[in-house]
């Protein structure tokens, strides 16, 4: 298998597949290790086009000793910037990073005395020979089943137990069919499963989330539901597809992806709205939700607004903090994708990440600190060490 390559200022090494582009010069994995000491490798992929086998057969033979994370997506970002049906190896060098991790179980999900054991064990390895002194960062990655519906209750779990490391990540996807999502840790395929890495840099980096929604006057308050699935069976008091498509002004049957997208719902926390994004409409009518959602919540209704403008004043800030932009870990959700085709600001979108150097994948949800998030982009910008 044969990759486009991408190499940033850290020595951190982009391999992506690309069926849109006839590159002249194109990369095994197998050509790029040599005189390279990489630490872990992140690998994203479609589901439709690579089976998790294959991800494994190409580590095993290629990379054996390296160790690496996995998972399926809603859409890829590469330095090309969005595509769909390609998979992206990022790997990362001993230099600059250092990688601890562990996973956890989301059926039931593991308890907080778990987390906090784990957790407690990555930070003692990653903080052994951590000077605090230094210009060194700690953060933690949680790549989650996306279909699992406990990406709240391990986020919040997670947040506990990090105490100040901060925490991001996203949901894996499978390409909008709402099915399965895989993940995979050093060729173990894991299960409705969490992954965490505990991550070191002795880059520059911030943490940071941007939106770009506002509320509107119209509030929904969910009056029947199922927490466990994510369905809100009645808004209002009245079939909940129903009481939605009147809100936003149209037809029921009318409802799709793109709806929910372009007509978000948010739920306001600490003075503060989030998005609750509507994932699907089922055949009763109900609405099945991205994020966790309960009987009393009160919905309003949001209205997405400007969103290449925000992503990139908020890029541009972070570059008045920490200077030039090497690259940006980016965790962006499938709906901002489905959004801006709406809107018709793909290309845009596209640019802006490209300009900036964003790599990542669409997600199912975002994590963000101690919060599960939909329609946001989350990340880690890295920037360009002083004495490089």
């Amino acid at each position: 298998m044969n990759f486009e390559r991408r190499q940033y200022a850290c020595g951190v090494v982009c391999l992506f597949t690309d069926h849109t582009h006839n590159a002249p010069n194109k990369y095994s994995l197998s050509e790029v290790l040599p005189g390279n000491d990489f630490e872990f490798a992140l690998i994203y992929f479609s589901k439709n086009n690579y089976k998790p086998t294959e991800i494994i057969t190409l580590m095993q033979t290629s990379a054996p000793e390296l160790r690496y994370a996995a998972c399926t997506t809603a859409g890829e970002v590469t330095p090309f910037g969005l595509v769909a049906g390609e998979m992206m190896i990022i790997l990362f060098p001993k230099e600059h990073f250092q990688f601890e991790y562990c996973h956890l179980a989301c059926p039931e999900g593991p308890s907080m005395q778990d987390v906090i054991s784990r957790v407690a064990t990555m930070k003692d390895k990653i903080t052994a020979q951590h000077d605090p002194e230094s210009d060194q960062t700690i953060f933690a990655v949680c790549l989650l089943d996306g279909m699992s519906y406990m990406e709240e209750a391990i986020t919040a779990a997670l947040h506990w137990g990090l105490d100040e490391i901060p925490l991001l990540g996203g949901s894996a996807g499978d390409e909008m069919d709402f099915q399965e999502t895989t993940l995979i840790l050093n060729s173990e395929i894991l299960d409705s499963r969490a992954i965490v890495l505990m991550i070191k840099s002795n880059l520059p980096t911030e943490i940071f989330k941007t939106e770009n929604f506002v509320p509107r006057s119209e509030k929904l308050v969910v009056t029947r539901s199922d927490p466990d699935k994510r369905i809100v069976h009645e808004l209002n008091g009245g079939p909940a597809a129903e009481i939605y498509a009147e809100v936003i002004g149209v037809d029921v049957d009318s409802l799709t992806s793109q709806s929910f997208a372009s007509h978000p719902l948010g739920v306001r926390v600490g003075g503060e709205y989030y998005c609750r994004s509507i994932q699907k409409v089922n055949d009763d009518k109900s609405l099945t939700f991205f994020c966790a959602i309960d009987d009393g919540i009160v919905l309003t209704v949001a209205e997405p607004t400007g969103m290449a403008r925000t992503t990139q004043d908020k890029l541009e800030n972070i570059k008045e903090s920490i200077g030039e932009i090497d690259f940006v870990m980016g965790f962006d959700c499938v709906l901002r994708r489905i959004d801006a085709r709406n809107r018709q600001i793909t290309h845009k979108i596209s640019q802006i990440y490209q300009d900036n150097h964003v790599i990542g994948f669409n997600t199912y949800g975002e994590q963000y600190r101690s919060m599960h998030l939909n329609q946001t982009l989350t990340g880690v910008v890295f920037g360009i060490q002083k004495n490089n």
